[in-house]
């Protein structure tokens, strides 16, 4: 059996994409969904998609990743729009090659601007596609690839207006496996915590968040009089905070471009608060390990999805909601130190967390990708 995955470049893609794949080899190799005798015992995947963070997660998985050009569709005058419109053809026609020759069964779309090219090959072709939206509104990709697919999935309730009743289910967003069962005890080995004090994971998304990053800066010295901070930062941002720290002290905050699943798993399971964007496999992950977080939805964010997010999680009382606008560094360090300081509500905002999630999503969507390809 052959399975095309595609979605935009950034890990609340990828990484979904990443724990569904696992999912449909679980199952295959467990014999609970049947595959025809000329397709053997096995699945071959390949991801058709622009450039990602997380290329090497897509290698340790055996996944091809064959890589297209894809035209972003901004909702806001930019010079790359007069460029990005000329891409989008060439990926269409870079797509329709892809397929032609791997010729999958279905094809699972995570969604985003580099999904659009593959999904409209997919329909020349007609391989049947299903999409999956993390998001409480949809991007723009999902509204247009919603036409041209034959399931859809969705994250959050609300998202159901969005798309043709009858064939969207609510799934929830896929979690990595990978991501449980994390010790503070490993942490302390990977990172060279010292264990003394309180943690704080602070998670800007896989590209990161430059204001994030520059009011942690800034509260670095107080942060670190009485926490230990593990922050992702994002690849693109790491150069220029590093230079920034270079030459201070700072004992008890450590720094990263991008955290890896094994990095992730250990963090997370150390981390006694979470800070984060408001991205919808961000709160998946955070609500799926319990976490009680303080969220800071990017404000400009496509169709105002971080704050729709976060405001639908807020609802269960697992986390607290800071605009960015309104942020500043005594803010962010008060908010935080209250938190810490209340161990009942923490307690109180994890257990919240957990009743957020929905169960056996990746595994719910693997399952509909093999019922839905063509054999």
């Amino acid at each position: 059996m052959r399975i095309v995955l595609t979605g935009g470049g950034t890990g609340g893609h990828l990484f979904p994409i990443i724990a569904v794949a696992r999912e449909i080899k679980n199952l295959i190799q467990k014999n609970v969904m049947r595959v025809p005798p000329d397709e053997g015992s096995s699945v071959e995947f390949m991801f058709v998609g622009p450039k990602t963070i997380g290329e090497e997660e897509l290698a340790s998985e055996g996944i091809a990743h064959k890589i297209i050009l894809a035209g972003k569709m901004r909702r806001y005058f930019s010079l790359k729009n007069f460029i990005d419109v000329f891409k989008a053809p060439l990926g269409f026609l870079q797509s329709l090659w892809h397929l032609f020759v791997f010729m999958p069964n279905v094809i699972f779309s995570k969604g985003g601007y580099g999904s659009v090219p593959v999904v409209l090959a997919a329909w020349i072709f007609r391989i049947p596609v299903l999409i999956h939206e993390s998001d409480a509104t949809p991007g723009l990709a999902n509204k247009f690839c919603a036409k041209f697919s034959k399931r859809i999935a969705i994250s959050y309730m609300d998202s159901v207006q969005y798309f043709p009743e009858k064939k969207t289910a609510l799934t929830g967003n896929p979690v990595r496996a990978g991501l449980y069962g994390g010790l503070k005890e490993e942490a302390t080995r990977l990172f060279g915590l010292s264990g003394a004090k309180q943690i704080i994971l602070i998670l800007g998304g896989s590209q990161g968040a430059q204001p994030i990053n520059d009011i942690v800066f800034a509260s670095i010295p107080a942060l670190i009089s009485r926490c230990e901070v593990i922050h992702q930062c994002g690849p693109a941002n790491y150069d220029s905070l590093k230079q920034l720290i270079a030459g201070q002290s700072y004992p008890g905050y450590f720094l990263f471009p991008f955290l890896n699943e094994e990095q992730m798993r250990h963090a997370y399971g150390a981390a006694d608060l979470v800070v984060s964007r408001a991205g919808a496999g961000s709160i998946a992950e955070i609500s799926a390990l319990g976490k009680p977080s303080i969220i800071i939805p990017l404000p400009n964010a496509a169709a105002d999805h971080q704050n729709k997010n976060a405001v639908e999680y807020a609802r269960f009382g697992a986390t607290l909601v800071l605009e960015q606008m309104n942020l500043t560094p005594h803010l962010f360090q008060n908010r935080i130190f209250a938190l810490l300081d209340n161990t009942d509500l923490l307690a109180k905002m994890s257990a919240n967390a957990r009743t957020f999630k929905q169960e056996e999503a990746a595994a719910k969507i693997a399952q509909e990708i093999l019922n839905i390809a063509k054999y």
